[in-house]
């Protein structure tokens, strides 16, 4: 069996109706399903949801699924990162078991575009990424941005022997609802994103360090004096923020 973009198939139908159950998929819903494989979610899904719209890049699999998925189930033979998301029905809901490999550029294109809420198998440790608090080996980029976008919850963990082929990790459930409006106010959300990149990037580091391409932190006020001599890792996304608006102000 093929692992396209690093997928590991789902066999355990009682993992995919707990992540249905998550979701509170109703006959309201219209639900987005990305790499449906051999359709174990899918049906189920399609039991529950109004309607289901299901994207498989695997052309083999597209061709099996065809013959096999109710009437209220879309089938979309194409890569969900190239797809418009205005060029397919609007969705409200995502449940999907995800290719583990794209995991972040699917998360952040979801994250795009509005919906209610969404229940997402990831990698184990990338969902513990999602959720990770400063001052811990989990914390990264990926936890500032996904935060300022989005609430996550991990749910559980789901033990590698329920994928096909089996993986090397073990998988998790995770929750998210994108925010409404940001946690904290960022003055340019696009310098702030690259500043977070560039400060991951440089993690042991000190933050006078790392900044000193943006400013001179020796002549700015007194309010980053505090953060100078600290890590990346050591701030919340709140302070990232924060920092991010003081140089972007000088610059």
């Amino acid at each position: 069996m093929k692992t396209k973009l690093g997928q590991n198939f789902l066999i355990n139908k009682d993992v995919a109706k707990k992540e249905i159950s998550i979701a509170n998929i109703s006959k309201k819903d219209i639900v987005l399903e990305i790499g449906p494989g051999n359709g174990i979610l899918t049906n189920i899904l399609a039991e529950k949801a109004k309607k289901v719209i299901a994207v498989e890049l695997d052309k083999k699999l597209f061709n099996n699924l065809k013959g096999k998925i109710p009437n209220n189930v879309t089938l979309i033979n194409d890569d969900i990162l190239n797809i418009n998301f205005k060029e397919i029905e609007n969705f409200n809901k995502i449940v999907s078991n995800l290719p583990f490999q794209i995991s972040s550029p699917i998360t952040f294109k979801l994250l795009e575009k509005q919906f209610d809420l969404a229940v997402l198998i990831y990698q184990k440790e990338f969902g513990q990424r999602l959720i990770a608090k400063p001052n811990t080996k989990d914390y990264s980029r990926i936890t500032v941005n996904i935060y300022y976008k989005a609430e996550c919850e991990l749910i559980d963990i789901i033990p590698k022997e329920f994928f096909n082929p089996k993986p090397k990790v073990d998988g998790c459930i995770i929750k998210m609802i994108p925010r409404k409006k940001p946690p904290f106010f960022v003055e340019n959300e696009e310098f702030f994103l690259k500043l977070t990149k560039n400060l991951f990037n440089h993690r042991r580091k000190k933050i006078k360090y790392t900044i000193k391409k943006y400013i001179d932190y020796r002549i700015i006020d007194n309010f980053l004096l505090t953060y100078l001599d600290k890590r990346i890792e050591n701030l919340s996304p709140e302070e990232v923020g924060f920092i991010s608006n003081i140089i972007y102000n000088k610059l």
